[in-house]
């Protein structure tokens, strides 16, 4: 494959912006050809509940069983620590209960065995898309008018790690997601060392991360300026990892194909923002981490880590939850994905469901399943599990079934209307791994705990509580419809996060870094 086919003028544009033509082509291809691409939406059977095996309901007091032998024959294959199930749990012959504070206590003992990663994907463009965003609510984003316009002007073209994870009560910009996200490990990693637990500088490090061709100059840069952050500094100091040493994997980028509407075969989209000849680069999906991230994960199983969590950078409420570290170490099962109830502000992502042959499939609305399929599940009575774009893995059986989940992770199109004009993007998606292995967890978690994300720049508005005391913002008879309800539950969730792993406290409108010596575990 080579760029031969491709027009000089618009071969010249690619490589200006970073754009893979090899990859471009070898995807436009697959898809005329009918290789990918083209797979029909999902039609699902139904919907998954908990059953206490598979699908675990973790929002709230729970007790979890397995056999002595099997939990010693599990833990014994980390043989870098030694740990008796029994000492964290409640034996009845030959069961073992664990309550949640038993698996916490056995899952931080396991934080050297775990890294943490973040999928930063490319610039934030449809996070700040205006139709994206009014689309979602014009109420609000009328009400918020203001603060939208001035962080959007700064986040515009910039990595979505590096936009404001919150905005400030006083309306200035908080510090970035993926600032947050590195504070929140070097807690918990300080409060390892404080238990005076072994191999201390390797609690929940390195950090890894997979960022793009556009944006990955731009991401280092920041990383280095981190290390004097007062977010950061402070805690560097005290744990001695270096947080900003951070293990990375590069995306290319990809070309907008056609629109369907333009007819069959797809071609390159070539009048981006309504210039002729102009193409617009994109990144080909979180997907791709499995081929981009593959030899950070075999580094990182080398050194001796046996789990990673991996999650969008945009959602706050993606930390380290030990207790599902410790089922997934107890269980030997492959991994585990943290799904919440689907609410109004879900509507990009996927969705946890049982296809006809039994399996559960995540499937991204849109993309895999159509709206009014969705639409139709939650009005058959059934709830929607809203994928919370976070994955914990065994790294040595992920490792060893990697190329496989390279070849066969599907491809999918799915035709957009933004600034940029209307065309179609090709991506593929992480979660619909999840199809794919077998022996998985589902961790059913409280959205406002886990699942603080932003998908449009809206929701992080919400999440911050802007507007929320105008009497104008939409509300609804329907609680699962009231957007007011939704964005006061996901502020209130936004503060406990700041409060408690985030190590933040309020004072005369703003959020600021806790000392070392305040922070507490």
């Amino acid at each position: 494959m080579s760029g031969e086919r491709i027009a000089p003028e618009i071969l010249a544009r690619f490589r200006a912006l970073g754009i893979d033509a090899e990859l471009t082509l070898k995807i436009l291809d697959g898809y005329n050809e009918g290789r990918y691409g083209r797979t029909p939406p999902v039609k699902a059977a139904g919907l998954p509940a908990a059953d206490g095996k598979t699908v675990l309901d973790l929002s709230g007091a729970f007790t979890w069983t397995i056999g002595v032998e099997e939990a010693r024959r599990n833990l014994g294959r980390f043989d870098r620590l030694v740990l008796d199930p029994e000492s964290f749990a409640r034996r009845s012959g030959e069961r073992l209960e664990f309550a949640r504070a038993g698996l916490e206590a056995l899952g931080v003992r396991l934080y050297p065995l775990l890294s943490y990663g973040v999928l930063n994907g490319g610039s934030a463009t449809s996070y700040v898309d205006e139709k994206k965003n009014s689309a979602l609510s014009p109420v609000i984003l009328e009400i918020c008018g203001k603060v939208f316009e001035r962080i959007a002007a700064d986040s515009r073209g910039r990595a979505k790690g590096l936009t404001p994870a919150f905005v400030q009560p006083d309306g200035s910009p908080g510090p970035s997601y993926l600032e947050l996200k590195m504070r929140a490990l070097l807690i918990q990693a300080l409060g390892y060392r404080r238990r005076a637990l072994p191999n201390p500088r390797l609690a929940l490090h390195p950090l890894f991360q997979m960022t793009s061709v556009t944006n990955d100059r731009e991401i280092g840069q920041a990383l280095r300026g981190y290390r004097s952050s007062p977010m950061l500094s402070g805690l560097i100091e005290a744990t001695g990892i270096d947080a900003c040493g951070v293990l990375t994997g590069v995306q290319p980028l990809i070309a907008a194909f056609t629109h369907s509407e333009n007819g069959f075969p797809k071609r390159i989209f070539t009048d981006a923002f309504r210039r002729k000849g102009e193409v617009l680069p994109l990144p080909g999906g979180h997907g791709q981490n499995f081929a981009i991230l593959k030899g950070v994960y075999r580094e990182l199983l080398d050194s001796g880590k046996r789990f990673i969590q991996l999650g969008n950078v945009d959602n706050l409420g993606n930390t380290p939850d030990p207790a599902e570290l410790a089922l997934l170490a107890l269980s030997g099962k492959r991994a585990g994905f943290d799904f919440a109830h689907k609410t109004p502000v879900d509507v990009k992502g996927g969705v946890l469901v049982v296809d006809p042959g039994g399996r559960l499939e995540c499937v991204d609305i849109g993309p895999a399943i159509s709206s009014e399929e969705v639409a139709r599940l939650e009005s058959a009575g059934g709830s929607v599990l809203f994928n919370c774009a976070t994955g914990l893995f065994d790294l040595e059986r992920l490792v060893g079934s990697i190329d496989a989940i390279v070849e066969t992770l599907p491809v999918r199109f799915s035709d957009q209307d933004k600034d940029a004009g209307r065309y179609s993007q090709a991506e593929q998606i992480t979660w619909e791994v999840i199809g794919m292995l077998d022996d998985v967890f589902i961790f059913g978690v409280d959205k406002y705990e886990r699942f603080l994300a932003a998908k449009l720049l809206l929701e992080c508005l919400m999440t911050s509580g802007i507007g929320l005391d105008n009497p104008g913002y939409p509300t609804d008879a329907r609680p699962e419809r009231d957007l007011k309800l939704v964005a006061s539950r996901l502020h209130a969730g936004l503060r406990r996060k700041l409060e408690t792993v985030y190590g933040m406290r309020e004072k005369a409108g703003r959020w600021e870094p806790r000392g070392v010596e305040e922070l507490v575990y």
